[in-house]
């Protein structure tokens, strides 16, 4: 292995409140660093930078109906579906509150936003500046979901329980084991120093496993063949 590919990295980011969890892996290294970041344009700062970023959020928007990507990701989910929540029309990122980009959405489908879905926004429009100001870095920035990640990790099997209870943290903490070990164990240790959820660390590791499917080629895009939207930026979720 070259020195350039000894350094090389790969980081799975979840969104938390005023930044982002970013768990990190070096090709040749056991040890998971996970870090809290405020912007993601932060990870490209470093001499080196990523190999590939797994983010947890809509990448490629539509002007109107529902991406192919999240159709199909909630039939492969099951009784997990609802965790993918509809991205946003392109049109509403403009909007300054849930109550614009639900007239917004209202004129164009009939449909309202959800608070849900209006609380990630924020976040899919930096990651669209992003990636609209800078195209070579469109193929190192991915989109993942994280119960489309755990299905795959699960042997292509959506998880029993939901992640907001008891269990269903349980059942996915002792699935990252088996990738990770007790890496994920001490991160969750050092959860209040990185002032964030649990989940939200729960959610960067499993988008890190995803991340180091894609360095190896062995990741899957759903849909198979992602269309682009209208700036070019792929409609598809990895994992």
């Amino acid at each position: 292995m070259d020195d350039d590919a000894a350094m090389s990295y790969v980081v799975g980011v979840d969104g938390c409140s005023g930044g982002w969890i970013a768990a990190s892996r070096r090709a040749t290294e056991a040890a998971v660093c996970c870090r809290r970041i405020k912007t993601l344009e932060d990870l490209f700062a470093d001499t080196v930078t990523p190999r590939v970023v797994a983010v947890d959020v809509p990448i490629g928007l539509l002007e109107r109906g529902a991406r192919d990507c999240d159709v199909a990701a909630r039939r492969r989910l099951g009784p997990r579906r609802s965790s993918v929540f509809t991205a946003p029309l392109r049109s509403m990122l403009v909007a300054t509150s849930q109550e614009e980009a639900s007239r917004v959405r209202h004129r164009i489908e009939g449909k309202r936003v959800s608070i849900q879905a209006w609380a990630i926004v924020p976040k899919i429009l930096e990651v669209d500046c992003l990636l609209r100001d800078n195209p070579t870095r469109r193929e190192t920035i991915r989109e993942v979901h994280p119960e489309l990640s755990f299905f795959f990790l699960n042997g292509e099997r959506p998880m029993s329980e939901s992640k907001k209870k008891p269990l269903g943290r349980a059942e996915r903490v002792s699935l990252l084991r088996t990738w990770c070990g007790e890496a994920i164990d001490q991160t969750l240790a050092k959860r209040a120093s990185l002032q964030c959820e649990a989940d939200d660390i729960v959610d960067a590791f499993v988008a890190l496993w995803t991340a180091e499917r894609i360095r190896r080629a062995e990741a899957v895009s759903v849909p198979s063949i992602p269309p682009l939207d209208a700036h070019g930026l792929r409609m598809e979720m990895v994992a």
